[in-house]
């Protein structure tokens, strides 16, 4: 899908600025897909077209993880018309669960869907959770890959759009060399730096 940019620029998704991302990197741009996902037509056209990229995969049940992730897996479920479940992360912190009496069987043919690809941890803690249940993954779609390409999977991996954005490690971040104020978004909780 070539215009998802541009959906991010008119939905006010794409932010400039100094940001401390999830994986505590740094970048000069952000994805913040609430934007899209709090306009239900927006988001519906976004995922229908995510769903069209695995149509003919047979997939049985949309995983996605909490907290964008749980929209984009009920779209794009709902386009492909079966059910889908979101992975919550564990009360120790270290990974993701099923929770309120959600299951995969055994064998069932899963699609994993998320919204912003960085560093892949969120997806990665989703493949580590459905492997647990013995179910088969049958690929990986997000809205927008910001990593460029550098993220690989060990299953199809599609995105509907791949950029390559600047990401700095904080202590080679010249953003805080110049003393830019740092902002900070996301939903996990962050280490200090």
């Amino acid at each position: 899908m070539d215009d998802i940019i541009k959906i991010f620029k008119e939905s006010d998704a794409l932010l400039e600025g100094h940001f401390k991302l999830t994986s505590g990197k740094h970048s000069d741009i952000y994805y913040e897909k609430f934007n899209i996902l709090k306009k239900p037509r927006l988001c519906e056209k976004v995922c229908a077209e995510l769903a069209r990229m695995f149509e003919d995969n047979t997939v049985e049940l949309v995983v996605g993880p909490t907290t964008g992730g749980l929209i984009i897996a009920y779209e794009v479920a709902r386009y492909l018309g079966v059910d889908s479940i979101y992975a919550e992360p564990a009360d120790n912190g270290n990974g993701r669960v099923l929770k309120r009496g959600f299951n995969i069987d055994k064998g069932t043919r899963v699609l994993i869907v998320d919204d912003i690809l960085t560093t892949g941890r969120s997806i990665v803690e989703v493949i580590k959770l459905v492997n647990s249940y013995e179910a088969n993954i049958v690929g990986i779609g997000e809205f927008l890959d910001r990593s460029g390409g550098q993220v690989k999977f060990d299953y199809p991996f599609k995105a509907l759009t791949t950029i390559e954005a600047n990401v700095w490690e904080p202590e080679e971040c010249p953003l805080c060399k110049k003393g830019m104020p740092l902002t900070q978004r996301g939903s996990r909780n962050f280490k200090r730096v």
